[in-house]
């Protein structure tokens, strides 16, 4: 049985429930955003609602048609920042209310009955046949494919019946889809911690309430000094930051966007570190004001 209170499923499809909060997230029942999203509301039931893409995921939390509130992949220890994400985050009329981070355990799955020897292929996203490469290099008749999503390759094989073929997965995906582990925790490297951020509609986001972490963009003029003045200040004020990345602005070579995320720890509110900040930079957006999130393990 699942450690978590789903909603009704039947075949790896939920069934609508008026009485429990629809949480948008990218991918398939059973995709590692829907644990994330379990665990970060909990103890609260919730139903998963699945997005074709992170764009119609945004899309949908800024529509409002069928959920109010998403969950949104933005970093991996391993593969790194998700770059498209960050630039949906800053086009859209969303904010970020909230985050947490999972470790995430690949493992191989297969219809019962079936052995690592009979696979003949895996499949999954191409993040986790990555993250899982040291695994199968002791298995060279295994061809590894390349898929949309992890969840949807465990889908697959249950709904065509395929022998000969596994996927890599979660747990709760073997569950849903009815499928034997043949190997768990198959990826090379342990330390492997996904972020997933909270967004929703950014009129219904309290922008203006005091919390912990602070979510930013901006531009600076391309000139020498220009982002060492703007991080000088951040010092000043005793903000840790936790997090900057750079873009290419499109259009304007060599110059850049930058994505930063900070803890306040001084005694300034974050509002007076936005202001001292404001005159050094160009186009800044705050894209979301929140309290930082907690680690869990599945």
């Amino acid at each position: 049985m699942t450690m978590f209170k789903a909603a009704t499923q039947v075949k790896g499809e939920y069934k609508s429930d008026n009485n429990h909060r629809k949480v948008l997230i990218q991918g398939y029942p059973g995709a590692f955003h829907e644990i994330a999203a379990r665990y970060c509301f909990q103890p609260e039931e919730i139903e998963i609602v699945p997005a074709l893409s992170f764009k119609e995921l945004v899309a949908g939390i800024e529509s409002q048609q069928t959920a109010s509130i998403g969950l949104m992949a933005i970093e991996n220890t391993l593969a790194g920042s998700l770059m498209d994400n960050y630039e949906l985050l800053d086009k859209s009329n969303v904010s970020i209310t909230g985050e947490v981070h999972l470790r995430i355990k690949q493992n191989l799955m297969a219809l019962p009955g079936q052995r690592i020897e009979d696979l003949k292929e895996v499949h999954s996203h191409p993040i986790a046949l990555a993250q899982c490469r040291d695994f199968f290099s002791k298995y060279p008749h295994i061809r590894l494919v390349e898929k949309a999503d992890t969840a949807l390759s465990a889908l697959d094989i249950q709904k065509n019946q395929w022998k000969g073929i596994g996927a890599v997965a979660s747990t709760l995906s073997a569950e849903l889809y009815e499928l034997d582990i043949l190997a768990s925790g198959i990826e090379t490297n342990k330390k492997n911690h996904t972020r997933f951020l909270v967004l929703e509609p950014r009129a219904e986001a309290d922008g203006e309430k005091d919390a912990e972490k602070i979510s930013l963009s901006f531009s600076v003029n391309h000139e020498s000094g220009s982002l060492y003045r703007v991080m000088a200040v951040l010092s000043a004020y005793h903000v840790n930051m936790t997090k900057i990345q750079s873009a290419p602005i499109i259009g304007h070579p060599w110059e850049y966007k930058f994505f930063v995320d900070f803890v306040m720890e001084g005694n300034v509110s974050f509002r007076n570190t936005i202001e001292a900040i404001r005159p050094l930079t160009n186009h800044l957006k705050i894209l979301g004001v929140y309290d930082k999130g907690e680690h869990f393990e599945y």
